[in-house]
């Protein structure tokens, strides 16, 4: 039997059979005459995305006057233990934003609506918006999230916390070797760590066997997708080995930052920053500095680096205004004077006619992500697809065995087989 993602949904999943189903989308709130109504929107972010949302609500209310949108916000961790007691109740907002490790789990717990119909009758409008963009929010054939962005693995750079010596350089060709001297070098010469902790652990050791021609999970989702428990002992040893050496941070210190003014090279404590392309934005408002934007180490970037939605709105299946919901998540989508606004911070937008609008205000920093998530979409025409069942287990996991490792309890081998065997437990019960 699949298991839930939180123990509150047990018990209470049930089918709700009104759905979509047939509808007249004429029947949408515009052509309900002066009567109002409210859709509730969820997502989370730091104070910067609130903040150009709340802009985004205000232009939709200025063109949809009838409708209100009723906002809730918080932070990543808050945002999901939010969530789960609305769902179990049944009383998910109109739109929730969506992550692709949970997109999966909430469709297969019937509380997502079917988001195909309302493209098909033109109330989403996709004519400028690749089918394999909209993929990456499908699950089978059904659009259960629709992409509001896209982004790639990225390496945030501080030139002038990095050691002196051109040698001493990251550029997009550089190597794991080139990385881990430029480490070393940061920490013998600066006296700071050479870089971050590298989390989240399951998007860079995903990065990294990707690069090596392997996934995090097999075809089916049933098992992991590499079969060499070496590939997990190389990365993590190089991590011991930065660690040990004072380049990389202990786990105690990485599990005090809470928010993006407590990262390390926000706080100029390390010279590099893994994360993905749309956080760029944010670490140059956090920091007020000039930053480099770079691809993780190689060799095997082209087959490494992809882009994915960066999130999606999801419509509740609850949603009692769903033609209004719809029309809200279209109008992030197409309009332009939003996207204005938004600005790409939650990915590339994915319209082409989006982007040829808006590129011309853009600021030379948000142009850099635009032309670094567009080379790798050029470089590498996959986009990533929602994670199986149980996959949140398997991060989590992941993550515990990280950290178990970086507080030198167990080794790299020995989190290698841990984390095989529970994992593969997990996977094989949830599909």
């Amino acid at each position: 039997m699949k298991k839930l993602l939180f123990s509150t949904l047990s018990l209470v999943m049930v089918f709700f059979a009104g759905g979509c189903g047939d509808f007249d989308l004429t029947d949408s709130a515009e052509s309900k005459g002066n009567e109002k109504i409210t859709i509730k929107i969820a997502w989370w972010g730091e104070k910067p995305r609130h903040d150009y949302t709340l802009e985004v609500i205000e232009l939709f209310e200025e063109k949809y006057p009838t409708i209100n949108v009723e906002p809730i916000y918080s932070n990543w961790d808050d945002y999901w233990k939010r969530l789960a007691p609305m769902a179990a109740g049944n009383q998910l907002p109109d739109i929730v934003q969506m992550d692709m490790l949970y997109l999966k789990t909430y469709s297969e717990n019937y509380l997502l609506e079917d988001l195909t119909p309302y493209v098909d009758q033109n109330l989403i409008k996709t004519d400028s918006i690749s089918e394999a963009i909209l993929s990456g929010g499908k699950i089978d054939e059904h659009l259960y999230g629709f992409p509001l962005g896209l982004n790639a693995p990225a390496i945030i750079v501080d030139q002038n916390l990095l050691s002196s010596g051109a040698d001493n350089k990251p550029n997009a060709n550089w190597t794991w070797s080139d990385f881990e001297k430029i480490a070393l070098q940061v920490h013998k010469e600066k006296g700071i760590y050479g870089t971050n902790g590298m989390k989240s652990p399951d998007v860079f050791f995903s990065y990294f066997l990707r690069t090596k021609g392997m996934n995090l999970y097999n075809k089916t989702g049933t098992g992991l997708g590499y079969e060499d428990d070496q590939l997990f002992i190389d990365y993590f040893d190089m991590q011991i080995r930065l660690l040990d050496k004072g380049a990389f941070p202990r786990a105690d210190v990485t599990e005090q930052i809470k928010g993006i003014e407590d990262e390390l090279l926000v706080k100029q404590q390390s010279a590099m920053q893994w994360v993905y392309s749309n956080q760029y934005i944010g670490f140059l408002q956090a920091t007020n500095r000039q930053l480099e934007l770079l691809p993780p180490p190689g060799p095997g970037q082209d087959a490494g680096l992809s882009v994915k939605p960066s999130m999606l709105f999801s419509m509740s299946k609850s949603s009692k205004h769903k033609e209004a919901a719809a029309q809200f998540i279209n109008f992030v989508i197409n309009d332009i004077e939003a996207n204005k606004v938004i600005k790409g911070e939650r990915g590339v937008p994915i319209s082409t006619k989006v982007v040829q609008k808006i590129e011309k205000d853009l600021s030379p920093a948000q142009k850099k992500v635009f032309d670094y998530v567009n080379e790798v979409k050029n470089t590498n025409k996959k986009v990533d697809k929602a994670d199986p069942l149980g996959s949140n287990e398997v991060v989590k996991l992941l993550q515990d065995v990280s950290e178990q490792i970086l507080f030198k309890k167990i080794t790299p081998a020995e989190g290698a087989q841990l984390f095989r065997s529970e994992a593969t437990t997990i996977l094989s019960n949830n599909n």
